[in-house]
């Protein structure tokens, strides 16, 4: 017990830097961010079902190939036809990432399993280079 009291100090920095070493793994749940080269391997070789959330002009503008495009506002609406893929990858994307994290959060309180957001969003897509389909 006297060690405890002559290191207290020292016995909290490690509690605390072993918490924030777990952090970032404990917030990976649904919903986590993934960069625009680990979305190309999701797509690839899991078959994630890619979910555009954006507005009618934006995804026409140019959208991720095989993209659903589902409005966030009408994302609600369309949990019958997205039901069958609560066991599948799916990736969802905005813009610039806030609207996909917003999305991700409702599928992932409506039992879907393995929902990943495209962190910063088409902008993210277009810097690393990746395609985009327009129309």
């Amino acid at each position: 017990m006297d060690f405890f009291a002559k290191n207290a100090l020292w016995i909290g920095l490690a509690i605390g830097s072993g918490i924030m070493l777990l952090l970032p793994t404990i917030r990976r749940g649904a919903g986590a961010a993934v960069s625009a080269s680990d979305a190309v391997i999701l797509i690839n070789r899991s078959h994630a079902v890619v979910l555009d959330v954006r507005d009618d002009a934006e995804f026409a503008a140019g959208h991720i190939a095989d993209a659903k495009h589902i409005p966030l506002a009408q994302l609600p609406e369309c949990f019958k036809e997205l039901s069958k893929f609560k066991d599948k990858p799916v990736l969802v994307y905005c813009e610039s990432g806030a609207r996909a994290g917003k999305a991700a959060a409702i599928l992932a309180k409506n039992e879907f399993k393995q929902v990943k957001q495209l962190q910063g969003g088409v902008k993210a897509w277009q810097d690393a280079k990746l395609p985009l389909v327009k129309g």
